[in-house]
C-alpha cells in the first residue's frame, strides 16, 4: 500500500457503500509467506462469523494465498478485518 491507510480505508469505504448492498458476501484475499503461523494468524481473524476460508500455495511454495469468503454487515466490518490483520508480518492484503 502505498499511499496512507488512513485515505486508503476512507476510500474503500466510500466504493463499498456505492457497489454494495449491506449485509453482503465479501471476498478477501491475502498472500503470506508459507508459514503455518501466519497462515493460521489469519484464519483465525475470521474464526467464528461463517467464512469460507481456501489456501493455495506458490508454485515454488515460498507463499500461501488465502481467499476468504463471508458475509459483512457494512463496509466499517470490512476495514476493520483489514485492519486485523495487519500486524501480521508479510502480509500482503489484495
Amino acid at each position: 500500500m502505498t499511499e496512507n491507510p488512513d485515505e486508503f480505508f476512507k476510500r474503500l469505504h466510500e466504493e463499498l457503500l456505492q457497489t454494495s448492498s449491506w449485509p453482503s458476501e465479501y471476498l478477501f484475499k491475502f498472500i503470506v509467506k508459507s508459514d503455518l503461523a501466519k497462515i493460521n494468524a489469519v484464519k483465525d481473524n475470521f474464526d467464528n462469523i461463517g467464512a469460507v476460508i481456501k489456501t493455495n500455495p506458490s508454485k515454488n511454495g515460498n507463499y500461501t494465498s488465502v481467499s476468504v469468503n463471508v458475509i459483512m454487515t457494512n463496509p466499517d466490518q470490512i476495514i476493520q478485518k483489514y485492519k486485523d490483520v495487519s500486524h501480521i508480518e508479510g502480509i500482503i492484503s489484495l
